[in-house]
């Protein structure tokens, strides 16, 4: 592919493909309100975000804030999320991060980093999501979430060789500048749901597969390198 072919100069020629492609691209929990997003985030691990959606309701319904979700029991809150995988857990880490929340932050959701993975359950990736979709344009610039769809794409487009979620989050905030960190995420994970999936890669319907290392295409012959 010529001048294209190395993975800082494919990097946002791609990433703006896939923004045309998706540009319906955005986080698929469903929230009002940045407690929302930490709780939908907290019970994602381990389950998927149409579950999580389908539990939420009845969830905020009765414990709309840190203040409500601080006074459950845990059986109240294991009954609401039974559905979800490793509940128990999480009705735990629910709790202790609404007391958390009251005694530390008056109720309210951090927006650091360190204040957020001071939180019970909440860990880097669980952080990121929240500040990146409530914090505000400057605070959301503090790292890209690395899902199992932004991890399987960043190493299929050779945008990383690293196989851990911190290593893969750090070669991609080197690779793309600050202000589109929330859109790397949100991108490669639609285009991961949607056409490079883990069992299937479509790569014939793929808007990148031209500067796709991995593309499968048979007969391609202006495909990139690594």
């Amino acid at each position: 592919m010529g001048p294209l072919s190395g993975k800082t100069r494919r990097a946002p020629w791609i990433l703006d493909r896939l923004a045309v492609e998706h540009p319906d691209a955005h986080i698929a929990l469903d929230f009002t309100t940045p407690f929302e997003l930490l709780v939908a985030t907290m019970l994602s691990a381990q389950s998927t975000d149409v579950m999580v959606n389908q539990v939420t309701p009845d969830l905020f319904a009765r414990f709309p804030d840190a203040t409500a979700m601080a006074e459950a029991t845990r059986e109240e809150l294991e009954e609401l999320i039974g559905r979800l995988g490793l509940f128990r857990q999480k009705a735990k880490n629910l709790q202790a991060t609404a007391r958390q929340l009251l005694v530390e932050h008056d109720g309210e959701v951090p927006t650091t980093m360190e204040a957020l993975t001071a939180l019970p359950g909440v860990a880097r990736k669980t952080a990121n999501v929240v500040i990146s979709n409530t914090a505000g344009e400057d605070a959301a610039h503090v790292g890209v979430v690395v899902d199992t769809h932004v991890r399987r794409l960043a190493r299929r487009l050779r945008f990383t060789r690293q196989d851990t979620p911190p290593r893969i989050e750090t070669d991609l905030m080197r690779l793309f500048p600050a202000d589109r960190w929330l859109d790397v995420s949100d991108l490669l994970i639609f285009h991961g749901r949607r056409v490079c999936t883990a069992r299937n890669r479509d790569c014939g319907a793929c808007v990148v597969a031209p500067l796709c290392p991995s593309d499968a295409t048979e007969g391609r012959t202006d495909k990139a390198q690594p």
